[in-house]
């Protein structure tokens, strides 16, 4: 999952991730990761907006957000 996150910080991209807080909750969030640390990474969190420190054990699935085209008729 780290590899994941340093790869979004290298890109530069918006991800997805399921997060599990301490309380054991699951969220889906979409995040930019700042920075990185050993355990922990900070990010802007769109659901929250405002930047968050998340636990790397915490994150259940971490992909990169893409946005689908809509066509308009």
């Amino acid at each position: 999952m780290r590899i994941n996150i340093l790869k979004s910080v290298q890109l530069d991209q918006i991800s997805e991730m399921i997060y599990m807080n301490n309380n054991g909750e699951i969220s889906k969030r979409r995040v930019k990761v700042l920075s990185v640390e050993s355990n922990t990474f900070k990010a802007f969190c769109f659901l929250r907006n405002t930047k968050r420190t998340f636990k790397v054990n915490n994150v259940l699935a971490f992909v990169p957000f893409t946005q689908k085209e809509r066509e308009v008729i």
